[in-house]
């Protein structure tokens, strides 16, 4: 597990360090995960390890919002002023979500059974 653990951590090292030094406005964390998951499809998989360890994590992961929620609290008089604007950013993000998970869902499902996505 901790070795997992530690390949995860250096993962997302490693994406905070690209996003640093070439100044992209992107997260290093989400930097980090695009490569993990370069490398997870060029090995084709996880490891039993690497794969626990994520789950592990993932059964855990309401404990991982506590920090935000707070964030969110510290400066809710920000979210007061600018209440609209935040508003129809989640709403945007929302629907873009849902659209583009249900076009990779029917490309991937049309794949699976062998037609041409349409």
């Amino acid at each position: 597990m901790l070795g997992a653990l530690t390949v995860l951590l250096i993962y997302q090292l490693v994406g905070e360090v690209i996003a640093r030094r070439f100044g992209l406005p992107v997260p290093g964390p989400v930097l980090g995960m695009a490569l993990l998951f370069a490398t997870l499809i060029a090995r084709k998989g996880a490891g039993d390890a690497l794969r626990n360890t994520s789950n592990g994590l993932l059964q855990h992961l309401s404990l991982l919002f506590v920090p935000a929620g707070t964030g969110v609290m510290l400066h809710f008089q920000r979210l007061a002023d600018e209440w609209f604007a935040v508003l129809v950013a989640l709403v945007a993000s929302t629907m873009l979500s849902i659209v583009i998970s249900a076009l990779v869902l029917k490309a991937l499902s049309s794949r699976k059974h062998g037609g041409p996505a349409s």
